[in-house]
């Protein structure tokens, strides 16, 4: 089975945040797909099967369970079946997921996402969440199965460091953390994405989350276009272009670099 590891919404190598991309003829059994997110142990693991030219199914797991969504690892599978795979690909490439129909093209400012938008309403802080963290909010909102917690400054969000075992204990798949960019930053708001109860501490960057975050900051800021940072260790990009019109939809850009590509070994197309 061949596979590769890209570097997602990053232009330079071992940044952004990485992913693994495996190219199947049909899936294999869900035990067999987790134990290889397990082997490979990176935030996200997809698995792609073709089903004709441009168009593919997509499933995403962590080291813990699948997941719904994922944007790094769609972005990483585009990446790979137009430059490493040897697959002929159209210029738009549609992607069939739990999340519905996603879409991905080529772009001067790498490759566009097309992903659903999620709105964020406000909400209670859940006990325990904001001592975990280690801060007092601005704001606190619940989209979906994911808390957003707004901080006062970048220098807050930067500067955290939680108590991932508290976070942990938070019923919820993800926690992010966000603040405005400041007034002379290249990048209009900055995150940061926790996610320990799916095997994930801290994402590098998280697509999913900025679903969520461009409804929260459109509401905020009064606009729908973005630069958006996330200010993990390994730091990462995103263009952001948030259509209130087409079906509340996010379109996410950035690049991806190949960082290694192979094979497991002893591994046969269907594997159990």
């Amino acid at each position: 089975m061949k596979f590769c590891t890209v570097d997602a919404f990053t232009d330079t190598l071992f940044k952004g945040n990485p992913a693994a991309v495996c190219v199947v003829d049909e899936f294999p059994s869900d035990d067999f797909m987790q134990n290889v997110a397990i082997e490979v142990n990176l935030s996200k693991t997809a698995f792609i099967v073709p089903l004709n030219e441009n168009h593919f199914d997509i499933r995403w797991f962590t080291p813990k369970t699948e997941v719904a969504l994922c944007g790094h690892a769609t972005l990483a599978a585009a990446h790979v079946l137009w430059t490493e795979m040897e697959i002929v690909a159209q210029e738009e490439i549609y992607f069939e997921s739990k999340s519905g129909i996603l879409k991905a093209w080529r772009s001067d400012d790498g490759i566009t996402l097309d992903f659903p938008a999620y709105q964020v309403k406000e909400s209670s802080a859940p006990e325990g969440l904001l001592e975990a963290l280690g801060v007092s909010s601005v704001f606190v909102g619940r989209s979906k199965d994911v808390y957003l917690v707004e901080l006062l400054s970048v220098e807050d969000v930067v500067n955290l460091e939680p108590d991932i075992a508290g976070l942990a204990d938070i019923d919820c798949r993800g926690i992010i953390v966000t603040a405005e960019g400041a007034p002379d930053a290249d990048y209009d708001f900055v995150s940061r994405f926790f996610s320990p109860r799916l095997g994930v501490p801290e994402d590098a960057v998280t697509g999913s989350a900025h679903c969520k975050l461009a409804t929260y900051w459109s509401y905020r800021l009064k606009k729908t276009q973005f630069n958006a940072y996330q200010a993990s260790k390994r730091g990462g990009y995103i263009k952001i272009q948030y259509d209130k019109n087409e079906g509340e939809r996010v379109l996410l850009t950035g690049y991806a670099v190949t960082a290694f590509s192979g094979k497991f070994l002893a591994v046969k197309p269907g594997a159990n």
